[in-house]
Parts: C-alpha cells; sequence; structure tokens
C-alpha cells in the first residue's frame, strides 16, 4: 500500500472512530470516572464495530488492520477526551494466541474474542515481589494428566472483573540462574468455567479510573490443551507482544497530549485577562508550544515503530523510544494545560485534571521509563548494564 493511500485509510478510520466517540461525550466519562465504573457502554458500542477486534485476520472474523492503523484508533479515542485504557488490552493480548497457538486454539478463540463473545483483557504476569523482573516470577503449573495446576499471586491484573478469560505466566520448571527466561510458560484461563471462589480477587483502588486488582489461587486448575506454545518457553510468547503493547500506549499518550493542548490553546485563545488574551503571554504560549512539539517529535518515533511493526521488523528500540518520548510528552501537555487554565485546570468539569492522571500512569506502567533508558543505554548503545 502506498503512503498516500496508507495516510488516506488511516484519516477516514480516524473519522469513523471520531463520530463513535461523539456518543461517549465528556459528561460519560466524568461520570465513570467519578464511580470508578467500567465503561460498558463504550466497550459494547466498540466492540459492536469491530475496533476492538482490529489486529485479528479476517480469517478469524476480524477486521485485520496493521498495528499503525490500530494506533490511530486508540489515539483518536484519547484525542476525543476518552480512556482507550479501560479496553485497549483486548487489542493485544490475543496476540500470543494469534503467534504462539496452535490452528485449533485459533480458531477456537480469536473469532470469539472479534465478536466480542470472549473479552480477553487481563494479563496475569507482574508479582507482587518480583514486579518488573519478570522472570523472577514464583507462580507455579505443575502437569498433572490433562491439567496443569497453578499456585500462586498476582498483582496489577487490570479488567479481571470484566474478562472472560486471561492470559497467565507461570513456571513450569524450576529457575535456573543461567537461564532465567526459561522454563515459563504461558496458558489460556477460561475465567467463565472456574468454580466460585477459585481465585481470589483484591480490588486496588487506584489514583484514576483503572479496574486493577491483586489475584491469589492455591489450586487453580488449567485444561493442558490451554497451554500456549511450548511448555517453558512462554516469556518469548509474552514480550512478543510488549513491542505492540507499548506501540499502542505511545498511540493513547499522543491522544491524550493532543487533547490537552487543544483544550488549554482554545481556552487561552478566548480567555482575556489584563486587556488581552490570555494565550498571548509567553509564559502560557510557548509552554503550549513546547508540549505540542514534543508531541509531534513523539509521534513520528510511534510511526516509525508501527511501520517495522508491521513490517515484520525488530523494532525494539523504537517500540520503547515511542513509549518513553510520548508519555513524557503527554505528561507535559496535562502540565502545560494545567498551568495555563491556572484554578481550572483542577476542576472536574474541564476533564484536564482527569486526563492528567490518566496519562501519568504511563510514564510508569507497563514499565517504567527509567527501565526503558536501561534498555537503550545497554542493548542500543553498548554501555555497562545499569546498576
Amino acid at each position: 500500500m502506498s503512503a498516500a493511500l496508507h495516510t488516506g485509510v488511516n484519516e477516514t478510520l480516524r473519522k469513523d472512530v471520531a463520530a463513535l466517540c461523539a456518543h461517549f461525550g465528556p459528561a460519560y466519562w466524568r461520570a465513570c470516572d467519578r464511580e470508578r465504573a467500567y465503561p460498558e457502554a463504550f466497550v459494547a458500542a466498540f466492540t459492536q464495530a469491530g475496533y476492538l477486534g482490529a489486529l485479528i485476520p479476517h480469517e478469524y472474523g476480524g477486521l485485520g488492520l496493521s498495528l499503525d492503523a490500530t494506533c490511530a484508533i486508540v489515539e483518536e479515542i484519547n484525542h476525543s477526551g476518552g480512556n482507550a485504557g479501560t479496553a485497549h488490552a483486548q487489542l493485544y493480548t490475543m496476540g500470543t494466541i494469534l503467534r504462539f497457538g496452535t490452528d485449533a486454539q485459533k480458531a477456537e478463540w480469536l473469532p470469539k474474542i472479534a465478536r466480542g463473545e470472549v473479552r480477553l483483557q487481563a494479563f496475569g504476569v507482574t508479582e507482587p515481589e518480583a514486579g518488573s523482573d519478570t522472570t523472577r516470577i514464583t507462580t507455579t503449573a505443575e502437569r498433572r494428566g490433562d491439567v496443569y495446576v497453578a499456585r500462586g499471586r498476582k498483582r496489577w491484573t487490570s479488567r479481571f472483573q470484566h474478562s472472560d478469560a486471561m492470559l497467565l505466566l507461570a513456571r513450569t520448571s524450576p529457575p535456573d540462574p543461567e537461564r532465567r527466561a526459561e522454563g515459563l510458560s504461558v496458558f489460556l484461563v477460561d475465567l467463565r468455567t472456574l468454580p466460585s471462589g477459585t481465585i481470589d480477587v483484591t480490588p486496588i483502588p487506584v489514583w484514576m479510573n483503572n479496574e486493577t486488582n491483586e489475584i491469589a489461587f492455591d489450586h487453580l486448575e488449567i485444561p493442558a490443551a490451554n497451554l500456549i506454545g511450548t511448555e517453558g518457553a512462554g516469556f518469548r510468547g509474552i514480550i512478543d507482544g510488549w513491542n505492540a503493547e507499548r506501540i499502542l500506549i505511545a498511540a493513547e499518550c499522543i491522544g491524550h497530549g493532543r487533547f490537552c493542548i487543544e483544550r488549554a490553546t482554545a481556552y487561552v485563545t478566548e480567555r482575556h485577562v489584563f486587556g488581552k488574551p490570555l494565550g498571548a503571554n509567553q509564559s502560557i504560549q510557548f509552554a503550549l508550544a513546547r508540549a505540542h512539539t514534543a508531541l509531534e517529535a513523539a509521534d513520528l518515533m510511534r510511526r516509525d515503530a508501527a511501520s517495522r511493526f508491521d513490517r515484520g521488523e525488530p523494532c525494539g528500540p523504537q517500540a520503547n523510544m515511542a513509549k518513553l518520548l510520548a508519555s513524557e510528552a503527554s505528561w507535559q501537555s496535562a502540565n502545560a494545560a494545567i498551568d495555563a487554565l491556572g484554578g481550572n485546570g483542577f476542576a472536574v468539569d474541564y476533564d484536564i485534571e482527569r486526563i492528567a492522571r490518566e496519562t501519568r500512569l504511563y510514564s510508569v506502567a507497563p514499565l517504567s521509563n527509567n527501565l526503558i533508558l536501561a534498555y537503550l543505554g545497554h542493548n542500543v548503545l553498548g554501555m555497562p548494564r545499569s546498576t
């Protein structure tokens, strides 16, 4: 597809997404935030439109879009004042099944995910003690005949209460200090079939409207048929999806940032103080201009990362740099907007404070920006490993 045609497709997609987002305006998202409610109506509408199955190939009932085009969807949701993070995992968690699942697993699960019959939004990876050092997880899964029996705890398992299935990473063999990534396996857990009480769920209240939890289980039986990929080689299946996740989150941050900049520039252009527009003051204008510039630079990196991903090329550095730049730019934009609006920047009815809380998350999740810098320093620039 030519660059011009590709751009045209994405712009049409943006307009279509914006039209659907118009049914879920700021008042809708304010109410969800105030009540800490899951946006069921929004998720249902976007599922029905097929957008949450964007990356699933046509043969399994999805839209078969590129990652670059899918970025346009989540960016536009946040650009409209929404919160794509409430459902974005549906877009990329299925990638583990798509790339590592058997033909039978793909035929069984992907059409249901594409139709919205199954919500696969929960990702059981992070643990209370291991944190970002995923190879140190202690959750285990022991093979017993036709099932695996899993025991352990997971923390920051978002959207668990609104998911029908969950990807779970567990140890199936003892850790080897020389090959830490080996011995980890990925399972697809069908939450709908579990007896009540199998998994203890403790919600974690957080700063923004994000349903996240700590979960614990002592005797979680998983059919052996639900092992995704090869036993002991699951770490590859998890990190393979990280690049897509980070690129999509970069797009979401860019959408958040553009919302803040557009709201702020309109406000300071219309509002007059001391006989002139508020935006005529360099202290206001220059901060917004810098934030806008940072967003545009981050968007270029995001586009490069998505393009490499779609071509099947290595894109780890670009995906990480896109997430780093975009999360910093969105937070910079939110801060500039708060300064521009003054007291109104903290007022709920102006929406900036909500977006600021939502976008601040991405400086530390799904991976801290400091860890990204450590990765770039060591793996890209060849410096000694950061300690």
